[in-house]
Order: C-alpha cells, then structure tokens, then sequence
C-alpha cells in the first residue's frame, strides 16, 4: 500500500465540520456511501482540538417538519462522538452553504486571522461541496477530506441513479485543483500534528 503524499496546512487552518448530526443515520435517506466517515470525522476533531487548531461545527435547521433536521426533531441534534468536545463555534444554517448561516462564519475566522479551512461532513455533494465552492470563492484555502464525508444513492433527471461513491468522486473531480485541494484523513491528521513553523530570530 502506497504511502500517501504529505500535505501542509496553513498554521492558520480551522475544521469545519458539516451537518454531522443524527437525522442523517435515519433509513429514508436511502443507501449511503463510507461507513467510516463519522469515525474519520471524530478522529479530526480530536486532532485538531489536542493541536489547538480551532473546530468549528454547523448544523443544519430544515424549515419542515417533516424533516429529520428540523429543530422540533431529535434528528437535528449533532453526533454523539461530536459532544465529546466543545467547539470554538456552532453555526447554525438553513441553506447548503456554511457561509450563509447564523453566526457568521467568515466574519469569526477573519478575526481570528484563520486563511484555511479543512472541510468534512454530509453530505459530500451537498453542503460539503457548497462551502468548499463559497470558501474558495471568497478567498479561503480549502482542503476537503473526503473520507471524512459521506453522501446517498440519488435518482437523476433522467431516472438514472447515481450511486453515493459515484457522487462522491464527482465531487472529488468537480472540486480538486478548482476549488479545493482533495485530501484523505491521515494526510490532514499528520499536517495537523506536524509542529508550527517558527519564524527565525533576526541577526542582531
């Protein structure tokens, strides 16, 4: 098994951890891809909390509810391994993009002089997919791990399904090089554990 290439995140990298809430573990989403996902996404939070990276959460509030994400639901609560750390963060959103929710993200990792964001959630070709798009496009350098992601089975406009893993590659396609830099788990975990690159003293 090859050895997979190393990356370096920005000293100023947060994870963003997408709609990892309960509702999506609900059968009516259908068939789904990466039975690992939650345990890579819990495997970065404890990462990037142990390096004193900042972690941002964002959970989704459907307006129906009918939805497993409404409010009124238990669906809408986050993952349990989620809990067993306190964020810096909780947005809270009602649209696919981190972007657009309440408080706002882009305002609170600006000030706090963060230029990177590590992307993972559900689903992959949804709200994952959207934020990565946002965030290139106003300025942030996006790493998207995609096993730490997981999407559904869904029917096309011409009656077609796509399966999970065939979406999740297309997002992988959509995304890297153009919008983000696709990555794997054990590539951000090693980068985040790697030490800060220290400025050098100056010559006296």
């Amino acid at each position: 098994m090859s050895t997979p290439t190393a990356v370096r995140l920005p000293d100023s990298t947060a994870l963003v951890v997408i709609d990892a809430q309960v509702g999506f573990d609900a059968p009516s989403w259908g068939r789904r891809n990466n039975p690992h996902c939650d345990r890579n996404i819990a495997t970065l939070v404890s990462t990037f909390v142990a390096a004193g990276r900042p972690v941002v959460y964002v959970r989704h509030e459907s307006a129906s509810p009918k939805s497993t994400l409404h409010p009124q639901n238990p669906g809408n609560a986050l993952k349990p391994y989620l809990q067993e750390h306190t964020p810096d963060l909780v947005v809270t959103k009602t649209v696919h993009s981190s972007f657009h929710g309440t408080p706002d993200l882009d305002a609170w990792l600006r000030g706090r002089g963060v230029s990177a964001i590590v992307i993972a959630g559900i689903t992959t070709n949804h709200c994952c997919e959207t934020t990565a798009r946002v965030g290139d496009n106003i300025g942030y350098e996006v790493w998207f791990a995609l096993d730490a992601t997981h999407t559904f089975d869904r029917v096309g406009p011409d009656g077609a399904t796509m399966t999970a893993d065939e979406l999740s590659r297309a997002t992988a396609t959509n995304l890297h090089g153009q919008f983000a830099t696709v990555v794997s788990t054990e590539q951000v975990v090693a980068a985040a554990r790697a030490p800060a690159a220290r400025a050098k003293p100056s010559a006296e």
